[in-house]
């Protein structure tokens, strides 16, 4: 009942403090005129949506900084390796996302980060990442457990990090395209692996981790009071992909890499429809899907953007507990 209990109250300290600091936030980022510049190609109905406030991530972001902190403070919750990787991939992240989205902002165009750049710097944060996991005793072996067979991949365990990390990340970026989709999608995510992780008793700071989980769900919930239909603020590429990251971080260091395949799900789905959109039409010439990624292929055929939220949500969640039941029993 402890950790029912632990889980409750950082879900509900995330909450709080998301939903106060967005109170706030909002306001300020309209006044600086931090907006987003919607591209012509996504139909009539994003384009009403050019003009709407961007960078929402910190409302997320911020909230779980600040609450760990206060955790730290009252001695709930100590440091470790595990929470400083993941604290820092978090970070790092956003920061590589504020970089773009404060790009797209100033030149107004979608343009942001040139992709070798992005791509360099995630090398980077990756490399940092082996490091400290490598030298923290962490073993380069891919667990698949339920199979009981487990893969040494020496150094390049170092290069699979760094391909869930891009892969996550891309992933939930491109997810992000609709009125809280992504945030919702992620809020499950989180806490299915919040759940994965309190049952990694073998892991060092297992229950810091899972707390880290639990107050971005919280922090998640608050932030889609101002993110569901009509948002009010969307997220940037500073809150998706700090989410991807963090994602993808949480799954390596418990050792769940197989279960991001089902708690993300949705996410792959609708990155593949975007390369299979890709692929059909550069060598083919045809189109698979009216417009891709897969939410945009829903609108195409007259959905409502609510409804394919709440579909997806539903299809997340079915996902996310198919994922504790493999990660946490099986």
């Amino acid at each position: 009942m402890l950790i029912l209990a632990k889980a409750a109250m950082a879900i509900m300290l995330g909450f709080v403090i998301s939903l106060v600091f967005g109170f706030f936030f909002i306001p300020f980022i309209r006044k600086i005129n931090i907006r987003q510049s919607t591209s012509m190609t996504v139909g009539e109905r994003h384009i009403k949506k050019n003009g709407t406030p961007t960078m929402g991530g910190f409302i997320f972001i911020i909230p779980v900084l600040l609450a760990l902190l206060l955790l730290y403070i009252r001695g709930s919750i100590t440091i470790n390796h595990n929470l400083i990787i993941l604290i820092f991939v978090f970070i790092s992240y956003a920061f590589l996302g504020f970089i773009d989205d404060f790009l797209k902002v100033h030149f107004k165009n979608n343009k942001g980060i040139s992709i070798t750049t992005k791509f360099l710097l995630q090398m980077l944060i990756a490399l940092i990442f082996f490091y400290i996991f490598m030298k923290n005793g962490g073993e380069p072996v891919l667990w698949i457990t339920s199979l009981n067979i487990s893969i040494n991949m020496g150094w390049m365990f170092g290069i699979f990090i760094l391909l869930v990390l891009v892969g996550t990340s891309n992933a939930v970026n491109i997810t992000d395209g609709l009125d809280g989709l992504a945030g919702g999608l992620s809020a499950i995510a989180f806490l299915a692996f919040g759940i994965i992780a309190w049952n990694t008793g073998w892991m060092e700071g297992y229950e810091e981790v899972a707390i880290f989980c639990f107050l971005l769900v919280g922090s998640l919930l608050g932030f889609l009071i101002y993110n569901s239909h009509p948002a009010k603020i969307f997220m940037g590429d500073l809150g998706s992909l700090a989410l991807g990251g963090a994602l993808a971080t949480v799954a390596i260091i418990t050792r769940h890499e197989l279960s991001l395949v089902l708690v993300g799900g949705v996410f792959i789905i609708e990155t593949l429809s975007s390369l299979i959109q890709i692929i059909a039409i550069r060598k083919f010439h045809k189109k698979v899907f009216k417009m891709a990624p897969l939410h945009h292929h829903f609108e195409q055929l007259g959905w409502a953007e609510t409804d394919i939220v709440k579909l997806f949500w539903v299809i997340g969640f079915l996902l996310a507990m198919a994922a504790i039941t493999y990660g946490v029993w099986i």
